[in-house]
């Protein structure tokens, strides 16, 4: 079965993710080239639909890295005086194929309770 080892590999990383993990994630996939911390800390306050300590941010962000489903690169310094280096994100392979399987495992699951409570759970908005 081809690409079956790559896919046990996906769910089993998207297993081991927790929600805020999946939403830092999102995050950064929507963000695209833009994703660096302040942006992912807003990004991350939509997308929960709650506030969300810019600290809690930062920590996840290292332990997606160490994960190997992030990886991060510094800029330049902006260029206004004393501008600071920013450090952005971008999700790497395996950071994408956990996303990915989260997201269908949400669907899943969201499948089941439509089914059983016989109405959509989906916010229709």
């Amino acid at each position: 079965m081809a690409g079956s080892g790559s896919d046990a590999k996906a769910r089993e990383s998207a297993a081991s993710l927790g929600t805020f993990e999946q939403i830092l994630l999102t995050a950064i996939l929507s963000l695209e080239a833009d994703a660096y911390g302040v942006t992912i800390h807003a990004r991350t306050q939509e997308v929960a639909g709650r506030s969300v300590v810019l600290g809690a941010v930062y920590a996840a962000l290292d332990r997606l890295e160490d994960k190997m489903l992030v990886q991060s690169a510094m800029s330049e310094p902006r260029p206004e005086r004393g501008g600071r280096s920013r450090r952005y994100y971008r999700l790497s392979a395996a950071g994408e194929a956990a996303l990915k399987e989260a997201a269908a495992t949400a669907r899943r699951v969201c499948d089941v309770v439509e089914r059983q409570w016989g109405k959509p759970t989906w916010n229709q908005a």
